[in-house]
C-alpha cells in the first residue's frame, strides 16, 4: 500500500511502484473510475486502446480478413483508391 498527501491545490504525488505498475512518466495521463463507492486509477492510453480494440470486435470477419496477406491488400487497395481520387483527375 502507498500513501499520497494531496497539496492545497488538489495535487498528488503518484509513488514511484505505482507509476511503474500503471506503465504512465511525466505527460501520460490517467483515469479515475468509479465502480461501486471506489475509485480506480488507470493509464488513460490503456483504457483508449481497450476501447478501440472492442469496437472493431468481428470487423475481421464482416470484411473477409482471414490473415495478415488480407489486411496488406486491403491496405493497398484504400491506398490506391486515395491517390486515384487525389492525384488522377489532375489533368
Amino acid at each position: 500500500m502507498e500513501v499520497a498527501k494531496i497539496t492545497s491545490r488538489g495535487q498528488v504525488t503518484i509513488p514511484l511502484d505505482i507509476r511503474r505498475s500503471l506503465g504512465v512518466s511525466e505527460g501520460d495521463k490517467i483515469v479515475f473510475v468509479e465502480d461501486g463507492g471506489r475509485i480506480f486509477i488507470t493509464n488513460a492510453a490503456k483504457v483508449a486502446f481497450a476501447n478501440l480494440r472492442s469496437s472493431f470486435v468481428g470487423e475481421a470477419e464482416r470484411l473477409y480478413l482471414k490473415n495478415e496477406d488480407d489486411v496488406v491488400a486491403l491496405v493497398d487497395e484504400v491506398r490506391e483508391k486515395i491517390w486515384e481520387e487525389k492525384y488522377a483527375n489532375t489533368d
